[in-house]
């Protein structure tokens, strides 16, 4: 566990336990002191996200090359290549297959269920893959020790040019509010390059 993520678990716990002190003290009639905790804790909590945007908007954007791994805990994820599925028929479109090798270095059976993955263009644009055909899902349950590979396929147009891969959590997840997580609040992604 991180200290960012520490962190985030303290603030959790004292916002906790502050919000049962302003209910004791609403509850006994102690308006003022109720109010004046409340303004404690919403103004360490508007301190606490202006931290953690203000870090994800000065983090530069982070690359991995063709090969490198990129890790959540003991699953790492390795692009390992980009293919066009030949022989696909349909007008200005076409289909690009990632390859993706994913490591457990647990010392357990492990996955991240949350983890779901995105290709993003030369102009910025995410494509979501067809759902079904990638196979071994990002999220599957790996022995330890073992590595499997999952190969999502996008639909692109002819014109398109896919820059990377993006693995992400999503935002409805604790990362979110993690000061420098990769998925923290406008934290910029991290893009796994396909060439």
């Amino acid at each position: 566990m991180r200290l960012t993520e520490i962190l985030l678990l303290l603030l959790v716990g004292w916002t906790a336990i502050g919000i049962v002190g302003i209910a004791v003290s609403w509850r006994r009639g102690e308006r003022q002191k109720a109010a004046r905790n409340l303004g404690w804790v919403v103004g360490i909590w508007t301190l606490y996200v202006a931290v953690l945007v203000g870090v994800s908007l000065v983090q530069p954007q982070r690359f991995i090359a063709p090969g490198m791994p990129q890790c959540f805990g003991k699953m790492c994820y390795t692009v390992a290549g980009v293919e066009e599925i030949p022989g696909y028929l349909a007008q200005n479109a076409r289909l690009v297959r990632v390859q993706v090798n994913i490591v457990n270095h647990g010392s357990k059976t492990g996955g991240d269920s949350l983890l779901h993955a995105y290709l993003l263009d030369t102009n910025g644009r995410r494509w979501t893959e067809i759902s079904g055909l990638s196979g071994v899902p990002l999220s599957a349950k790996i022995p330890a020790g073992r590595t499997v590979t999952n190969e999502p396929i996008f639909k692109l147009p002819s014109d398109v040019v896919p820059q990377g891969i993006v693995l992400t959590h999503g935002r409805l997840q604790p990362g979110f509010l993690v000061i420098g997580d990769p998925d923290s609040m406008l934290h910029r992604p991290t893009i796994a390059k396909l060439r």
